[in-house]
C-alpha cells in the first residue's frame, strides 16, 4: 500500500489518468474535424512557414514551466559530464534514420507486401524516413517533466540536437531516399527552434530571475513552479484536439493503412527509447539525464517531418499521410515509455560520480 502511494506522490490528477485523458482528446479533435470543419479550417488560417501558431502557442505554454526550472549555472556544469549528449547524438544520428528505414522496409515491402502494393510502400518508407531523420524538438520537454528530467541538461540535449539537424538532415534524407535534390523548408526548422527553444528559454530565464529575486529561491521552487503543474499537461491535451481536429478526414478515411504504417513505427520508438536509455544505464549516467536521453531519440520533430512530406510530396500524399500517423502513434506511445522510465529509476545510480 505504501509503495503505490509513493508511486503516485507528487502525480497531479491529470497526469494520474493522462492516457485516457489524451485518448479523449484525440477522439475529441477527430470528431470537430469530421462534424465541425470550420474550426480547424479557421485555425488553419493562422500559419506561418507552414508552422500552426495556435499549436505553437500552445506547445510554449507546455514547455514553459520547465523553462523556468532552467539554472544557468547547471547549463554551465553540463560539460562536465557529456556522456548524455554521446548517448543523444549517437542514438539520433548514427542509429535512429537507419533502423527506422530498415523496421519500416522490412513491414511495408516484406510483410504487408500482399496488403500494400509497391508504389504505395515507398511513399510510406519515404515518410517514416522523415520521420526518423527529425528527433523531436518542442515534446520531448514535456516527456521530460513527466519523467522529473534535469531541466538544464533537457534543453542542452535538444539544443545541440537542433544544430546537428541542420547539417544532417538533408543528407541524411538524401541518402535514404536514394535521390537528389532533397530540399528542406529552412524557414519551417528555424521558425520552429525560435519558437519551442529560444523565446520560452529566454522566457523561463526571466521569470525565474525576477521572481527569486524579488521572493527568494524557496518561494519559486515552493510556491510560484507548483502553481504552472497543470499547465503543461493542460498544453497537450488542447494541442492534441487541434492536430487531431486537423488530420480528422485522413485519419477516418485510411483506418487499416494508418495501423499498417502504425506498428513499425511503434516498434521503432520502443527500439530507439531502449537503445540510448541501456546504454545511458551502462555509462552509469543518472537517471534524469538518461530518461531524456531515451525520450528525444523515441519522439519524433513531427512538425518538421510533415511540413517536409508535404512541401515535396503535397498535402494529399501518401508520404504526408505516413508522418501523419507518426503524430498518432506518439503520444500514447510516449506515454507508455514514461510509466516505464519512471518504474526503472532503481536502475540508475542515486547519485553522480
Amino acid at each position: 500500500m505504501s509503495r503505490k502511494k509513493n508511486l503516485k506522490e507528487g502525480i497531479s490528477f491529470f497526469e494520474q489518468y493522462l492516457t485516457l485523458w489524451v485518448i479523449l482528446c484525440m477522439a475529441a479533435g477527430v470528431l470537430i474535424g469530421k462534424y465541425l470543419p470550420g474550426i480547424p479550417a479557421f485555425l488553419g488560417q493562422f500559419e506561418y512557414a507552414r508552422v500552426s501558431l495556435p499549436i505553437a502557442i500552445l506547445i510554449w505554454l507546455m514547455i514553459y514551466p520547465m523553462m523556468m526550472k532552467v539554472d544557468f549555472a547547471s547549463i554551465r556544469n553540463v560539460g562536465r559530464n557529456p556522456k548524455g549528449l554521446y548517448v543523444t547524438w549517437v542514438s539520433n544520428w548514427l542509429i535512429k534514420p537507419f533502423t527506422m528505414y530498415g523496421i519500416a522496409w522490412l513491414f511495408f515491402f516484406v510483410i504487408f507486401k500482399a496488403l500494400i502494393p509497391t508504389e504505395l510502400a515507398r511513399d510510406y518508407l519515404a515518410g517514416a524516413i522523415l520521420l526518423g531523420a527529425a528527433p523531436c524538438t518542442a515534446m520531448v520537454f514535456v516527456w521530460s517533466h513527466l519523467i522529473k528530467g534535469d531541466p538544464a541538461y533537457t534543453v542542452v540535449q535538444v539544443a545541440t540536437n537542433d544544430l546537428i539537424i541542420l547539417v544532417a538532415f538533408t543528407p541524411i534524407v538524401a541518402f535514404l531516399l536514394g535521390i537528389g535534390g532533397i530540399t528542406i523548408p529552412w524557414n519551417t526548422l528555424l521558425l520552429s527552434v525560435l519558437l519551442f527553444v529560444v523565446i520560452p528559454l529566454a522566457g523561463g530565464i526571466i521569470t525565474r530571475t525576477s521572481v527569486i529575486k524579488s521572493y527568494g529561491e524557496e518561494y519559486f521552487n515552493k510556491t510560484f513552479t507548483p502553481k504552472f503543474n497543470n499547465v503543461t499537461i493542460g498544453g497537450l491535451l488542447l494541442t492534441l484536439v487541434i492536430i487531431f481536429a486537423f488530420q480528422g478526414d485522413v485519419i477516418l478515411n485510411n483506418p487499416l493503412h494508418i495501423i499498417l504504417i502504425a506498428i513499425p513505427l511503434t516498434i521503432q520508438t520502443f527500439l530507439i527509447f531502449f537503445i540510448a536509455y541501456l546504454a545511458a544505464r551502462k555509462l552509469k549516467l543518472l537517471h534524469n539525464i538518461a530518461a531524456p536521453a531515451g525520450m528525444i531519440g523515441a519522439s519524433n520533430f513531427f512538425e518538421l517531418a510533415v511540413a517536409v512530406a508535404i512541401s515535396l510530396f503535397g498535402t494529399t500524399s501518401p508520404v504526408a499521410l505516413a508522418t501523419i500517423v507518426g503524430v498518432l502513434v506518439e503520444v500514447p506511445v510516449m506515454l507508455t515509455l514514461v510509466k516505464i522510465a519512471n518504474k526503472t529509476k532503481h536502475w540508475f545510480p542515486e547519485k553522480g560520480n
